[in-house]
């Protein structure tokens, strides 16, 4: 890709980027559209020097991600209200010089629920008590969801659900719950460890939609599983994407090509496992 002087730079800002494919997704997009505008890495152990840098260089918008999406916060100059309600920012916007945080994690959750969206569900159960998992509970439960929170650790699990207003349910006791939709957010079934998975099949029901947001394998033992059971299935690629979507429309105003951001990311983890 050719990069001029009025070549618009995006990037991602994090430590340990060697793997991620943010960079493949949106510049293919920028390619389709025929934007001059490049995406690139820049990971860093200095956050509050690489916005400095933001801002000086001119780059128009990054991508926030570990370990940095609650560390950054206090360093921007304005937070969307949903970001601040979720405690954490994944998108910044350059807008002449002012840094503004948003958090597309949990509209991202939303729009992979397809043509149907939230309405088809009255019960969730999500796994997990991090990042993931609260933007999550809180698109389910602003729309209306019953949400009961499970985890390995129970202490984190309820401390998460008094602060949601939801349910907790220990991992012991998962044959009380009767969701219709379940929700993995946790690193489990993640390569390497792709033959794990994090709850026993037989509470996988025929009458469930099962996501798991991890991506890399495109299809998790979890997934594998629930389909095998006659679960709905969604992929943690749809989720990725889709926050990515939100991120482009929030730098550039324009509808980015879903199709093509899709593809991308699926022919690089076809190619080799990342890890």
């Amino acid at each position: 890709m050719s990069v001029d002087q009025s070549t618009q730079v995006y990037g991602i800002v994090g430590s340990r980027l060697a793997h991620t494919l943010s960079p493949e997704m949106h510049n293919a997009a920028f390619k389709v559209i025929g934007m001059n505008a490049v995406y690139k890495v820049f990971e860093t152990k200095n956050l509050k020097e690489s916005l400095r840098n933001m801002v000086s260089a001119g780059i128009k918008g990054l991508s926030v991600t570990i370990p940095y999406k609650t560390e950054v916060i206090p360093l921007l100059d304005e937070i969307d209200k949903e970001a601040l309600r979720l405690g954490s920012v994944n998108t910044i916007v350059n807008s002449s010089g002012r840094l503004i945080g948003f958090n597309t994690d949990a509209q991202g959750f939303l729009a992979s629920l397809g043509p149907d969206g939230i309405n088809s569900y009255k019960n969730a159960l999500i796994i997990g008590a991090g990042g993931a998992a609260r933007a999550v509970a809180f698109s389910l439960i602003d729309n209306g969801i019953s949400v009961t929170i499970t985890n390995r650790s129970e202490a984190r699990g309820r401390a998460l659900a008094m602060e949601l207003g939801c349910y907790f349910l220990p991992l012991k006791d998962l044959r009380e719950c009767k969701a219709d939709l379940l929700v993995n957010t946790t690193p489990v079934g993640m390569w390497p460890d792709v033959d794990i998975c994090p709850i026993p099949q037989q509470l996988l029901r025929k009458d469930m939609t099962v996501i798991d947001v991890i991506y890399n394998p495109l299809e998790t033992r979890l997934l594998s599983i629930a389909g095998a059971r006659g679960c709905r299935t969604i992929r943690g690629i749809t989720m990725f994407v889709y926050q990515g979507v939100l991120q482009f429309r929030l730098w550039t105003g324009l509808n980015p090509p879903v199709q093509v951001m899709t593809e991308t990311v699926k022919k690089c983890l076809m190619k080799k496992p990342l890890f």
